[in-house]
């Protein structure tokens, strides 16, 4: 997989996954949990790339 599709596939996860986020009422439920700690690899994922998240992150934990 071409580094272009790689990080287009991580982005449009990181976005999907903050949308599902959001929608989760119980912040503390094993689900949104487990939603959280993708969050967090996929945040470091992208900045490894050099993505600036400063407009993709909407849930900025």
């Amino acid at each position: 997989m071409a580094e272009k599709e790689m990080i287009q596939r991580n982005i449009e996860e990181f976005s999907r996954l903050q949308k599902y986020m959001i929608l989760t009422e119980d912040k503390t439920s094993a689900a949104y949990m487990e939603m959280k700690d993708r969050y967090i690899e996929l945040k470091i994922i992208l900045t490894s790339f050099g993505i600036n998240l400063t407009e993709l992150d909407k849930i900025k934990e």
